[in-house]
């Protein structure tokens, strides 16, 4: 959707005449039915400025085509500035430009593509603005049928109008050079250089043509998109599916044909514990969907499985389209019905009501899904729901498909494929954790590796032995310390202390914790880790979980200050505390169930409290008996 669209010569009149912005505002109102903020329209006024004395060359067609505001198919992202027309072979070509207000950035070491500056508000690391550049381009060629069919050429750049470029300056460090190579960055002083590079590629006008033809593309995969994700995936085992995965794999897949056979909205659940594979069927569905021609995408609230995967499916190439592919939970606030073929929500127990940084856009994200969707799938499991503001529940997707005209599907997963293929370690770890009652009282014909430790630097040093063999060891804890902003990338700064035990939250560094060599000296908290899988695991357990006077305590007040996973809580203890208990209830043992089945083959466990470890001892007693007969 194209907020604005008109020739060079009415864009340079409105801004003349001061009416441009009125006009953008004016066109979001309509097509968006959404207001515009002051900030907003004020960044128009000052980067159209800029942008009409780019144009304000006569070697430049007065009848170019001009797009501003182009919102991106199935996301909330929108392209800044078109420009388009044929070059001295008669071939088409848009000229994407990203403008940013800029004045100063500095580089991140170690994050692939990403710099930091200050916007919205704060200092904030976000992409570099060639490669937000690139990739939106990169989307519109991967997914808009007439870009494919018609060969259109695209020029991405970005305009930095505000940025005063030094010597050595961040926005060219070396470490961006591919982006950059793809999708040139314009400064302060460089009207001209981007005068040149946008006549290189329209030197004919084609009276907005090429613009209303993108417009109105079909959204459909490009073949080399296509080829390129089938590829990738069969060069992955660890994503091929056993047993019901492949049941409710093929299920999708015929809803998906009926959807676009009929038109008609339908919505999946699939309802699975931890290990059985709700993950690698949603891989295998965006590639299925993708070779068929579906537009398809993958989206989780917690980026740790969207990086993790994406990187997986892409190899160790740095730049890619499959990003485009996966999407977080909040990315369809203002997508129209319909735009996206399937939605393959992961982890959909983590879904919010809200989206946006101060949780303060759409209505709800389950609604949102199903609305921008033919085919919505939901992957849940009610038991890891972890924060006060995860919503999804089976209960609240049929709500919500039913508001939406949506028909409702349920399949089951059962087969375990993490803790050795064990359904007795889930059952005997409910029981223990007083979740449900099973009649898993022990763990002695489990073939799991289950150890409980008097001290946390003997935990840690089993994980690292265990981890030297494959790198698919990572220890883990409860969120009852401290996260602070600074320091993140300094290994010598520990967050979490106990006794002379010090460890580091996971930091920041080019690959994400389940992936990096260096994570095994970091300790990953339940947003780090939820929707990943390990060899082992080490979780420690705070505060938050005790044993006093034969029974299970939780207490979210042992909880750290920078959790937001318990926001609200307090408010709510005021107005209702029975409620405030059960659901804090709920979080800290969730928590602490999924951390302790992320371990395909083992876990070890620490407790700060001696009470739950002497618990956790007598509860597992026999397992340490069968280790020690199966190593014999």
């Amino acid at each position: 959707m194209i907020i604005y669209s008109g020739s060079k010569t009415d864009f340079m009149n409105e801004v003349v005449e001061d009416t441009i912005a009125y006009s953008i505002r004016d066109n979001i109102q309509e097509k968006m039915h959404r207001k515009t903020g002051e900030a907003e329209f004020r960044s128009w006024v000052n980067s159209l400025e800029y942008m009409y004395k780019v144009l304000n060359d006569d070697g430049i067609p007065q009848n170019s085509g001009i797009a501003i505001e182009y919102n991106l198919p199935n996301t909330a992202k929108r392209v800044d500035f078109l420009v388009s027309g044929y070059d001295k072979e008669r071939s088409a070509n848009v000229v994407v430009i990203e403008l940013k207000q800029w004045e100063k950035l500095n580089k991140v070491e170690g994050l692939d593509g990403l710099v930091e500056t200050y916007t919205g508000g704060a200092n904030r690391r976000v992409v570099h603005p060639s490669y937000q550049a690139w990739s939106y381009a990169q989307m519109i060629k991967d997914y808009n049928e007439y870009a494919q069919i018609s060969d259109v050429r695209l020029w991405p750049c970005a305009y930095l109008h505000n940025y005063l470029r030094t010597h050595d300056d961040p926005l060219d460090d070396p470490i961006y050079k591919d982006y950059l190579d793809d999708a040139p960055a314009f400064a302060k002083g460089d009207v001209k250089k981007l005068r040149e590079y946008i006549k290189n590629a329209v030197m004919e006008g084609d009276d907005s043509e090429i613009l209303y033809e993108i417009d109105n593309g079909r959204i459909k995969p490009s073949k080399s998109l296509q080829d390129a994700i089938v590829g990738m995936l069969e060069s992955n085992p660890e994503f091929n599916l056993i047993d019901d995965q492949k049941v409710v794999f093929e299920r999708i897949m015929e809803l998906s044909r009926l959807c676009e056979k009929d038109g008609r909205k339908r919505t999946l659940i699939a309802k699975g514990g931890p290990g059985t594979g709700k993950t690698v069927i949603a891989i295998n569905l965006l590639a299925r969907l993708t070779q068929e021609g579906v537009f398809a995408q993958y989206c989780s609230k917690n980026s740790a499985p969207r990086t993790v995967y994406a990187r997986k499916l892409k190899g160790h190439r740095t730049k890619s389209s499959i990003d485009n592919m996966f999407k977080g939970s909040g990315a369809y606030v203002d997508a129209p019905n319909n735009i996206v073929g399937a939605i393959l929500a992961d982890e959909a127990h983590r879904l919010n009501e809200k989206s946006g940084l101060y949780g303060n856009q759409g209505i709800n994200q389950i609604h949102e899904i199903i609305h921008a969707a033919k085919l919505s799938v939901f992957f849940i499991d009610e038991s890891q729901r972890v924060t006060v503001k995860d919503i999804g529940s089976v209960n609240e997707i049929k709500h919500w498909a039913a508001a939406n005209h949506s028909a409702v599907y349920e399949e089951e997963l059962s087969s375990q494929f993490r803790c050795n293929g064990s359904d007795g370690y889930l059952a005997w770890l409910d029981n223990v954790l007083d979740i449900r009652e099973t009649a898993n009282f022990d763990i002695a014909e489990i073939d799991y590796d289950f150890k409980v430790f008097d001290s946390p630097q003997e935990m840690r040093q089993s994980i690292i032995e265990k981890n030297r063999h494959s790198n698919k060891s990572r220890i883990l804890a409860g969120y009852c310390w401290d996260w602070p902003k600074s320091g993140r990338s300094d290994t010598n700064i520990h967050d979490i202390k106990i006794g002379d035990f010090e460890m580091s939250w996971n930091l920041s560094s080019d690959e994400s914790f389940a992936i990096s060599s260096t994570s095994i000296n970091e300790a990953g908290c339940i947003h780090t880790t939820q929707g990943l899988e390990f060899e082992y695991v080490g979780v420690i357990i705070g505060n938050d979980l005790r044993y006093e006077n034969h029974h299970l305590v939780t207490d979210y007040t042992k909880r750290a200050k920078t959790d937001q996973s318990i926001k609200g809580l307090k408010k709510m203890e005021s107005a209702d505390p029975e409620r405030a208990h059960k659901l804090a209830d709920e979080v800290i043992k969730n928590t602490y169930r999924t951390l302790m089945t992320r371990g395909m083959k083992g876990c070890y466990v620490y407790a700060t409290d001696p009470g739950l470890r002497q618990y956790l001892k007598e509860c597992a007693a026999t397992t340490t008996h069968y280790a020690l007969i199966t190593l014999a």
